[in-house]
């Protein structure tokens, strides 16, 4: 992906003029509120965008690593948002290794970032990204076009996901908590059939024990 195409697209049109804009985001927090609650979450968005899902977790006090590819679309987040101690911005392409520095964090959301993502090599530097920041016992929540979705969003090609393959990418590490095929309308009044998967990542003495029963 390119920045530039990103760029363009945040800084000419409104928020509710975005294909994939939510004005009801009860969706994805109906996945992240199974998640059992804790003191201190700290969360990386995976494509924050300009969503208004920052401004909920950081009212439900997550600690948020907000990552963009597209500069105008944080600066947009941040302006809104202001520089409060719970916030760290990043703009990164996901299908390129984070920085070493990133920290390790209990839930990695990503709606409509994954599917983007064409080849192989930029899928599996994606998920390695995943399994190097998502702690033991983290989360994962994985919101992508399905199967039956669009070819196309923003201009540009979709990898298409059931959660057979996401799981699959996913790897042994990670068990699937809960699943669901979800029909978007998008701000155009046009259907988005999506896919939801919620996977936690085992702890390192039970991923080697399942692994050594041969599961």
């Amino acid at each position: 992906m390119t920045s530039n195409h990103w760029d363009a697209i945040f800084s000419k049109q409104r928020d509710s003029e975005l294909g994939w804009y939510e004005s009801d985001l009860s969706q994805t927090l109906t996945f992240i509120d199974r998640i059992p609650p804790s003191e201190s979450t700290t969360t990386f968005l995976a494509g924050a965008g300009t969503s208004q899902l920052a401004d909920i977790l950081l009212a439900k006090k997550h600690q948020l690593i907000l990552n963009d590819i597209s500069i105008e679309a944080l600066t947009t987040l941040q302006q809104r948002l202001g520089k409060a101690g719970a916030l760290r911005w990043l703009q990164h392409d996901l299908s390129e290794p984070l920085p070493t520095q990133t920290p390790q964090v209990d839930l990695w959301v990503d709606r409509a970032v994954l599917h983007f993502l064409l080849s192989e090599a930029d899928i599996q530097t994606y998920f390695h990204n995943v399994t190097a920041t998502v702690r033991d016992n983290g989360y994962v929540l994985l919101a992508e076009f399905s199967k039956v979705g669009a070819p196309k969003c923003a201009g540009l090609e979709v990898h298409r996901y059931s959660v057979e393959e996401m799981s699959q990418r996913m790897g042994k590490g990670f068990k699937l908590i809960y699943q669901e095929l979800y029909v978007f309308t998008n701000p155009f009044g046009e259907p988005r059939p999506y896919v939801y998967a919620l996977y936690q990542r085992l702890a390192k003495e039970s991923n080697s024990s399942i692994i050594s029963k041969g599961y």
